[in-house]
């Protein structure tokens, strides 16, 4: 006869057992480390110990004055920390602790081949300084033919794995998106990783070593070549692989991403594996290097989408040959015509706010644009371009002689909006430095600086006590809250220098 006390038995036992596989459950979905106590440390204060003295070491070197604001992409090296270690620091000690909320990590497949990318099952990536969340599957969902799942891939592939711990000492908490890229178009590619970036919260991170195994010298001058066309975001970046990089499709990407979004590359450090804990007969290149940029349009409407490299390119052109116009300068016919063809284009006869900023040796020398959307971006330009030489009241206008010397700066302004705030800590606390314009008003005093203007004054207050001052008004009026505030975003092309 089946009693109360056998059932108490069964529960017993069941929930006993339930208690048993919990661990086996919470563990299916992390990805364990397959190369801790190889690549780098297996225990977590030895790990930390190792990361602690390459970052000491990074920051002793460092002469650049890192971290700075702005800081978009990183590509740092793969290799054991004996042999790389010290370079991938100098890429972790460009991070600021705790800037960002989100990480896409990409490199290169070692171990399986395939075309396109591999994403991991896993919720969590695990590693002996703790585990990391990962980020939904949108990238599979949106781009089924780019993106799939390669188990044996995700189990053994080192070129994420080892930079991860380097990301962990600097970011509490953040978001993972794990890519491992075989062969790709990497135009494509970038759509569907630009969909992530999100805002100036979101780090992109290429891990990446240079050229394998040649006798040092013919290292090092295979790998300038190779940094000089990183550093130039080399269109033409597919061509000539010969033994560059082991990463060249997420290099190709973070290139393509970074000529549409003007961000600047910085090598931080360069060695090989002769110069740590290897032999000078066969090396292995690792090289660290930061993108750094404004953080440009992220959203607009329907009707007016982001402009692309080329009709950036257009728009400085016109504001080049609109001066050109004014002194009378001959301008080559077929120049004309492909300018002419070049703004035919429909988004470029939408309406906008416009700024054109000239500056001779990185120094200001004429600033002037519109905020509201008067007329079309071409005629904005072709205003804006004669304003900024002719009619800015703190220069004296333009001379044919500083033509030549000029440099010229295109911005595009989405529709200001209001920024509501309680006081002055609130305003602080709400600006987002490298990202907005700013227009403060008070009575009829009113100013305005375009995000660019962060790269000279990236505190908040300073910032703020300066815009004040430009509009007339006293440094600290922004501390007593009754100030109307808007900001815009910019998406800025210039010339090439």
């Amino acid at each position: 006869m089946f009693t109360h006390r056998d059932l108490f038995f069964v529960i017993g036992w069941f929930c006993l057992g339930w208690f048993m596989l919990l661990p086996a459950i919470a563990g299916a979905g992390v990805r364990e480390p397959a190369w801790a106590g190889s690549f780098y440390p297996k225990t977590r204060l030895e790990l930390s110990r190792q990361l602690d003295r390459l970052l000491t070491q990074a920051g002793l070197e460092e002469k650049s004055g890192h971290p700075r604001r702005g800081l978009r992409a990183l590509m740092m090296p793969h290799a054991g920390y004996a042999y790389s270690g010290l370079t991938a620091a100098h890429a972790a000690a460009a991070i600021q602790r705790d800037a960002f909320d989100r990480v896409i990590l990409m490199g290169p497949d070692h171990r399986v081949g395939f075309s396109n990318a591999a994403l991991t099952e896993a919720s969590h990536w695990r590693t002996p300084l703790g585990d990391v969340p990962v980020g939904s599957h949108t990238l599979r969902q949106r781009w089924p033919a780019l993106f799939t799942t390669i188990p044996a891939s995700d189990q053994r592939e080192h070129s994420l794995e080892v930079i991860l711990p380097f990301l962990q000492v600097r970011l509490s908490t953040f978001e993972l998106i794990p890519v491992v890229m075989g062969p790709c178009d990497a135009n494509r590619m970038a759509r569907a990783i630009a969909s992530l970036i999100n805002g100036p919260r979101t780090l992109l991170v290429i891990s990446a070593d240079l050229s394998h195994y040649l006798p040092d010298d013919a290292a090092v001058k295979r790998d300038h070549a190779t940094l000089e066309r990183i550093l130039a975001l080399d269109p033409d970046w597919p061509s000539d692989q010969e033994n560059r990089t082991c990463g060249r499709y997420p290099i190709g990407v973070l290139l393509t991403l970074a000529r549409e979004r003007h961000w600047r590359p910085e090598v931080l450090h360069y060695a090989n594996s002769g110069d740590t804990a290897g032999t000078k007969d066969a090396v292995v290149g690792y090289a660290a290097v930061a993108f750094y940029g404004e953080e440009t349009m992220q959203t607009q409407s329907e009707s007016r989408p982001l402009l692309d490299s080329r009709q950036g390119v257009a728009l400085v052109t016109l504001a080049r040959q609109t001066l050109m116009r004014h002194f009378n300068d001959p301008i080559d016919a077929t120049d004309e015509q492909i300018l002419a063809s070049l703004l035919d284009d429909v988004a470029l006869k939408a309406k906008s706010g416009t700024f054109v900023t000239l500056k001779i040796d990185n120094q200001l020398r004429g600033c002037i644009g519109s905020l509201s959307a008067r007329g079309s971006i071409v005629d904005g330009v072709r205003d804006n371009a004669l304003n900024a030489a002719f009619h800015d009241p703190r220069f004296p206008p333009l001379s044919r002689k500083e033509l030549d010397q000029v440099h010229i700066e295109v911005s595009v302004l989405t529709d200001p909006v209001p920024l509501d705030y309680s006081d002055g800590d609130d305003l602080l606390a709400k600006l987002r430095p490298g990202i907005d314009g700013v227009i403060i008003r008070r009575g009829y005093a009113s100013a305005t600086f375009l995000p660019q203007v962060w790269e000279q004054l990236p505190r908040p207050d300073q910032f703020l006590s300066n815009l004040c001052m430009k509009a007339g008004l006293p440094a600290g009026q922004w501390r007593q809250g009754d100030l109307e505030v808007q900001t815009y975003q910019v998406q800025y092309f210039e010339e090439a220098r």
